[in-house]
């Protein structure tokens, strides 16, 4: 429950602390999809090679249940600054050696923050927020992860190309710790009163006996896995159809922020309205008419900044819708379970970058070809499987 003496004027608060907190660990997290080459070069290895490393970042959330269940047994705010902590110690790493070794041990080591904070963050609004509104406070936070390619991301770009590649990270971890302040600061102690939580063993039971449960992470595994396709790509698509500069590629990240932020503002507008499983429904459709789209758009450079605008605004609209969903599915075990969405999400996307790879060697239309495959399957298993619980707006 909210505590008492203006909830929700604190409640607002933590939200615009959220999604900053957010955008800070996210810029570290997506900067390195539109600068690929450049962190490449800089490292002095092939493209490949960091993709490789970029795969193994994404193939750590599979042990999103062991990292980030922590919150449903030791409580949501230690969750939230023990991932913080990790976070500023990795992005620390690359300001101190600027080498390959510690930029691979980086992306581990804030990934493993990222991990640990939103599923933490996530279950503390859903003990907090009604169901009928919490698609509309998870989408708020979720504006950390549009405004880090909107904003983090073209920022980044732009010290890069004056200051050299390893610039962000020290500001990154001192942007960091300045978050972990503020929200020990803010946020109220973990009740020290408060029984432990169920363990983890018996989460994953209540979870893996949860036909919904499943079904819901079946689909994060396939609309991930559809994303990542071209997500993993579209950086190299970009510079090498229309030979674009580092600042222009910072400025193509900051299309792609815009379509996620209208993304986001959409579920805060009508996802709660719609409902939750209908709005993902919408979403996984549209996406597939935008994948359609992208090759024939994609003729020049501004068809192809239109046609991921499309792509990334249905793409971002289905996931927010999918998060509030999911709180409310298995709420006796809600943070293990939004942590198995990480893990399910981390799935989609190392076999996405796998298929994205493999596929662009045929062109771009192999790519979204696979995207409206993946995206049908996921449809499919949410039209038979997933249910919203009885009495759920």
């Amino acid at each position: 429950m909210p505590e008492s003496g203006g909830p929700l004027f604190r409640l607002r608060y933590y939200l615009i602390a959220f999604s900053v907190t957010r955008s800070i660990i996210n810029t570290m997290y997506r900067m390195v999809y539109p600068f690929m080459t450049v962190f490449a070069r800089g490292l002095g290895v092939p493209v490949t090679t960091l993709a490789g490393a970029v795969a193994l970042r994404s193939a750590l959330g599979l042990a999103g249940p062991l990292l980030g269940s922590s919150a449903d047994r030791r409580g949501r705010k230690r969750g939230m600054l023990l991932g913080l902590g990790i976070f500023v110690f990795g992005a620390g790493l690359v300001a101190v050696r600027p080498a390959f070794l510690p930029f691979v041990a980086a992306l581990l080591l804030t990934t493993t923050g990222k991990i640990m904070f939103d599923p933490a963050m996530q279950a503390y609004l859903g003990d907090r927020v009604g169901y009928e509104r919490r698609g509309q406070a998870i989408a708020l936070t979720e504006l950390g992860w549009s405004l880090a390619f909107l904003l983090g991301v073209p920022l980044m770009g732009w010290m890069i190309a004056r200051h050299g590649w390893t610039v962000p990270f020290p500001w990154l971890a001192a942007a960091g710790a300045a978050a972990a302040l503020l929200l020990w600061r803010i946020l109220p102690a973990d009740r020290a009163d408060q029984a432990p939580g169920p363990s983890l063993r018996s989460s994953l039971a209540r979870i893996l006996g949860h036909p919904a449960a499943l079904a819901g992470l079946a689909i994060g595994v396939l609309a991930s896995a559809a994303n990542e396709t071209v997500n993993i790509v579209f950086g190299v698509w970009l510079e090498a159809s229309f030979s674009l500069t580092v600042a222009a590629l910072g400025a193509a990240a900051a299309v792609i922020g815009l379509a996620e932020l209208s993304g986001e503002g959409l579920v805060v507008t009508i996802t709660d309205r719609l409902g939750k499983r209908r709005a993902v429904a919408t979403g996984l459709l549209v996406n597939c008419l935008a994948s359609f789209a992208l090759p024939t758009l994609a003729r020049t450079q501004a068809g192809a900044l239109v046609a991921l605008f499309l792509f990334y605004i249905s793409f971002e609209f289905t996931l927010v819708s999918s998060i509030p969903l999911m709180t409310e599915l298995v709420p006796e075990a809600r943070a293990t379970l939004m942590s198995a969405n990480i893990t399910a999400l981390s799935l989609g996307r190392v076999l996405g970058a796998a298929l994205g790879l493999a596929l662009y060697p045929f062109g771009m239309q192999a790519n979204t070809l696979a995207v409206v495959v993946l995206n049908a399957a996921a449809l499919t298993v949410l039209l038979a499987l997933l249910r919203e619980r009885p009495g759920s707006a």
